[in-house]
């Protein structure tokens, strides 16, 4: 048993109008309302509390499709990915507000500095140390248009002056505003995470690469006036099958099948050149297979992001692992693995009760 913490469990929604995301091999109603819904409606059943919903120009957008599905199911929380430059930090706090309190507090935010064609919407940031202060601001400006009223704020990229958020975001339990997530691994992002962010996720390292970052992180947090301490959350992808034999199996000839038929996720990446994702692809250099199950091939073929590495096996190798992570200190979980409606079926029954039972904790709320 490790020691207690609020842990919790979401899925992901690709939000992509054109079929085939990470293999996703279902052709009807992708990207629509109805099949997205099913998805949600999937996770409340098999226990997640909700989803990430990707982000992207030239994807629909996040915040409207987040809204649809609130509006379509009863206690699945978006996470909404919401770039600094796309948004206005003011329209940005009204909108999220808006959601929160329609939906009851369900609203989950997640904050992505990370280049996606700025000049197609006019963002002229391109530069990461501004692009990170930039965010830094978003976020401070976020929490006090949340919580406070007549807001004025000078800083050096946004600057508001007697605002006021309408409606206010949902309020329950000590709960005042939705929860701030964040990624990012270079030093100017570590910087920005350990003063403003909530949750810092990290993607599939290995656990000594994690409890670094961590340690690392903590160090950084100590400088910085906080409200509550910073929490760690892990976006992977998770290859889970009955046996382990039939998990490596899949596992293999899945990535033979992308290396063959595939697209080149990463060649068209906006994050590709990101040090998180160079951390990841530097990994497959160090073996197949680190760890117990952390597989590293799928970075030869393509994979981007969460994609990159796997966490493959039965249902208790895969939660020997993530129950691992969080003896380190990780309490958010962000799973998913294609087709991803069967998927969150499959590996909700199979994978999260194990893992619950070996943290010791029930769902986060």
């Amino acid at each position: 048993m490790v020691t207690s913490m609020a842990t919790d469990f979401l899925w992901y929604v690709p939000n992509n109008v054109e079929p085939g995301h990470r293999g996703d091999t279902t052709t009807e109603g992708w990207g629509s309302l109805d099949y997205s819904t099913d998805l949600a409606l999937r996770c409340e059943r098999s226990g997640w509390s909700g989803a990430l919903i990707g982000t992207g120009w030239g994807r629909p957008d996040t915040m409207t499709v987040a809204t649809a599905l609130a509006a379509r199911t009863t206690t699945f929380r978006p996470l909404v990915a919401a770039r600094p430059g796309y948004w206005n930090p003011a329209q940005f706090a009204t909108a999220a507000a808006t959601l929160d309190a329609l939906s009851g507090g369900r609203l989950l935010v997640n904050i992505v500095t990370g280049q996606d064609n700025p000049a197609a919407y006019g963002d002229p940031q391109v530069d990461q140390p501004t692009r990170y202060a930039r965010t830094a601001e978003f976020m401070q400006l976020l929490r006090r248009l949340w919580t406070e009223e007549d807001v004025t704020f000078t800083g050096e990229h946004y600057r508001v002056e007697g605002a006021t958020v309408v409606p206010r975001p949902h309020e329950q339990d000590g709960r005042r505003r939705p929860t701030l997530y964040f990624g990012g691994a270079s030093p100017a992002a570590e910087r920005t995470a350990a003063a403003e962010a909530d949750v810092q996720l990290f993607w599939g390292e290995p656990l000594a690469g994690i409890a670094e970052r961590i340690e690392r992180l903590r160090a950084l947090e100590a400088e910085a006036e906080r409200e509550a301490p910073l929490e760690f959350g892990l976006r992977i992808t998770t290859l889970v099958r009955d046996t382990t034999e039939e998990a490596w199996r899949d596992a293999e000839a899945k990535v033979a099948e992308f290396a063959e038929h595939g697209k080149d996720w990463l060649s068209a990446w906006h994050t590709g050149a990101a040090v998180g994702q160079q951390r990841l692809l530097d990994l497959h250099e160090r073996g197949d297979v680190l760890d117990t199950c952390l597989y590293t091939r799928p970075a030869a073929v393509g994979g981007g992001g969460a994609a990159t590495t796997w966490l493959v096996g039965s249902p208790d190798d895969v939660a020997e692992a993530l129950a691992a992570y969080h003896r380190l200190g990780i309490s958010q979980f962000i799973l998913s693995d294609t087709p991803y409606r069967e998927e969150a079926e499959r590996v909700g029954a199979s994978l999260l009760p194990r893992v619950r039972e070996l943290v010791g904790e029930t769902v986060g709320v």
